[in-house]
């Protein structure tokens, strides 16, 4: 799974960028459309499958136990499950590459089943901490041997039956909670998890579609949500929507790039992933939906972005559980804007694939952006819309959101801008370059 030679890539400032463009499919419902696929009884299908490294480690780790999963010509992915609690020791160690999503819900299904399973992971991936995982699973029975700081890689012997629990999420977190409920999907009994802030519903969603018998129920403590395991999931066809985490850097380019007019089409809207929109709308963006619509149980739209003049804010600390993932590219935004733009709440980003408050502080400052780094996040001084400097080389540091972010800040740039290595961005968007080229941008 991991590159074993960087790929440096040159980035020079874009002419306008025009034209209508599709983003792969999301990565968070396409992890769990595997997994759940894997665990239904009998043949599911998934349209517009994300092809990239975090998925595909995906694949393999759910075909490793068990499962028949299988790409066709027309791409469309074919999944022959193996039933809840039908899951097989894995012969070798799970390689999950760079993919914490993987690694966080794979355990969870693991934790119920009587089987053992060792994941392993590229160099970012094994600093990742599991331990706010490890402890909820730990409740309900399974037993863990890990690297030094609850790291990869990582032992998880799972147990049958396994221990419902009740359990309050401590921090804001849709894998932590994903894997909670996935290690009830096979535990007899009810598996509480109660979440204080709300994240991601993702895996609500796609369980109750499964036909897990699972609720949801609003109280003053947050969030409850039940799942009464061993129920056998049906198998479903799924349409997978745009990505808005790979939609949020196109909507960042068009709004920064003079004469910009993009069009991205069939992007996922639902509510605990949209904090990027609310908040360059906030900014001034000119971002419109277009023919919004349910596909699949989940919310979609086209969305038309179009070049303004962006404006310092202060991020509201209750964006962040639905933009985690986005303020690489918030950043940049920021960088363009007329004012000083705060953003706090987020010390999340700084377990992330690297320490992206830091990374990315590094990165525009090595490009002539004013930053100020908090503990919990940043604070960044635009240009009021004209280029930044540039001219600097970007330790992307096995991150593709900093790469792609940083790729999208040298679009309006003095100077070209240097990735050390590019390839991370296949990680999760692997046609990215392709789709830059095709919009007239020079990288």
């Amino acid at each position: 799974m991991a590159h074993t030679l960087p790929q440096p890539r040159t980035v020079r400032a874009a002419a306008a960028l025009r034209g209508t463009i599709a983003v792969p499919g999301d990565k968070s419902i396409s992890h769990r459309s595997l997994m759940l696929s894997a665990l239904a009884v009998g043949e599911s299908r998934v349209e517009g499958l994300l092809e990239g490294e975090d998925v595909l480690a995906t694949a393999a780790a759910m075909r490793a136990m068990g499962a028949d999963i299988v790409r066709q010509d027309d791409g469309v992915w074919v999944i022959h499950g193996v039933g809840v609690g039908g899951l097989l020791q894995p012969e070798t160690a799970l390689d999950m590459g760079n993919s914490g999503t993987s690694t966080r819900l794979l355990m969870g299904l693991v934790a119920s089943h009587p089987i053992t399973a060792t994941f392993v992971g590229d160099a970012s991936l094994s600093k990742r901490p599991m331990g706010r995982v490890i402890e909820p699973l730990s409740q309900m029975g399974a037993t863990f041997q890990d690297t030094p700081g609850g790291r990869l890689p990582l032992m998880v012997r799972g147990i049958s039956p396994a221990v419902p629990i009740r359990y309050t999420l401590p921090v804001a977190s849709a894998q932590v909670k994903s894997a909670i409920l996935l290690a009830g999907l096979n535990t007899p009994g009810e598996t509480t998890v109660i979440e204080p802030i709300a994240t991601r519903d993702h895996s609500e969603r796609m369980l109750a579609g499964f036909g897990a018998d699972l609720t949801v129920t609003p109280s003053p403590e947050g969030r409850v949500i039940t799942i009464r395991g061993q129920a056998e999931l049906k198998p479903q066809n799924i349409v997978v929507p745009g990505d808005p985490s790979s939609a949020a850097f196109w909507l960042v380019a068009g709004s920064i790039v003079p004469g910009a007019d993009l069009t991205i089409t069939n992007v996922g809207m639902n509510p605990t992933r949209t904090g990027i929109i609310a908040a360059l709308r906030m900014m001034g963006a000119d971002i419109t939906e277009l023919d919004a619509r349910i596909v699949g149980g989940e919310p979609v739209a086209d969305l038309r972005v179009r070049h303004a003049p962006l404006s310092a804010i202060e991020v509201p600390p209750e964006l962040t559980p639905s933009m985690i993932d986005e303020y690489p590219v918030l950043f940049v935004a920021a960088a363009f804007a007329k004012g000083t733009t705060i953003a706090r709440g987020a010390e999340e980003l700084r377990v992330k694939e690297s320490d992206r408050i830091t990374a990315m502080a590094d990165a525009l400052g090595a490009c002539g952006v004013a930053c100020e780094e908090y503990e919990d996040g940043m604070a960044v001084t635009g240009t009021g819309g004209d280029p930044i400097p540039g001219g600097a080389t970007i330790a992307t540091l096995l991150d593709h959101r900093i790469a792609m972010s940083m790729t999208i800040a040298a679009l309006h740039a003095r100077e070209s801008v240097t990735l050390d290595d590019a390839a991370p961005a296949a990680t999760s968007y692997p046609i990215f370059f392709d789709t830059l080229e095709k919009l007239g941008a020079f990288a």
